[in-house]
């Protein structure tokens, strides 16, 4: 029987952007695609108070990035975090990306707040503080798209770091075995993440950094290593469902 992952969309693709490339949701489908998994899917827009009606509807969880800023404490955002306590709960495998990332720190009491030193945008890479099978052919590091103002500031306890830069010291956090996140978007392109960075000049992001990030984003050799975090991340939802 399919793996059935439930995505909790917190954001939605630009409107100039989302006919080409989909939604944030679409994105996930088509990674996992590309790196060869047949899974099932259902989308909650928790935005919209549509969430599920009990966490065993899935056996595993995404929540997706978002435009908007955790520290909001929206009705929504606090429906969330129960709802993300809950999975936990239930060791339901889960991963959040960006956004993600960040509510579920906060949801564990870290702090998440602006980072002093800016925006995080373009090709970033990280250093692996684990050891992680699925990449391992890739020296202790990789390369995904970035996009964000906001850092989880202070690592939950219970959570380990997994990765970081020098940039985003905690980049990938796992809690228990249970819940795997990243601040960077494994499903964001290079076409995608180039788009995108450039609408944003000046609104939110200031030019000189959207220059250093089109300059990375730009070269002939320009690539991320999403194929293999689509893997890693594959890995962690499936054998987390087996504990269920």
């Amino acid at each position: 029987m399919s793996l059935k992952i439930g995505i909790l969309a917190t954001g939605i693709t630009p409107d100039d952007l989302i006919d080409t490339y989909g939604s944030y949701s679409d994105m996930f489908m088509n990674l996992f695609g590309q790196a060869g998994y047949e899974f099932d899917y259902e989308t909650f827009d928790v935005r919209d108070n549509v969430l599920p009606d009990s966490t065993g509807s899935c056996d595993a969880w995404i929540i997706t990035g978002s435009k908007s800023n955790v520290y909001e404490n929206a009705p929504w955002m606090v429906r969330l975090k129960n709802l993300i306590l809950e999975i936990y709960s239930t060791a339901r495998p889960m991963v959040g990306i960006c956004f993600g990332h960040q509510i579920i720190a906060e949801a564990f009491g870290a702090d998440v707040n602006k980072y002093p030193n800016g925006w995080g945008v373009g090709l970033h890479t990280y250093q692996l503080e684990k050891t992680v099978p699925e990449l391992a052919g890739l020296q202790g590091q990789f390369t995904l798209s970035a996009m964000h103002q906001d850092q989880v500031l202070t690592k939950p306890k219970q959570a380990e770091v997994i990765a970081y830069s020098s940039f985003c010291p905690l980049a990938a956090l796992q809690y228990d075995n249970c819940i795997l996140t990243l601040q960077a978007h494994p499903e964001f392109n290079v076409d995608f993440e180039s788009r995108l960075v450039a609408s944003r000049r000046d609104n939110p992001i200031p030019p000189a950094a959207v220059d250093e990030a089109l300059a990375g984003l730009n070269d002939e050799s320009a690539d991320t290593d999403s194929l293999q975090v689509a893997h890693w991340m594959a890995s962690f939802l499936q054998q987390g469902s087996k504990r269920v």
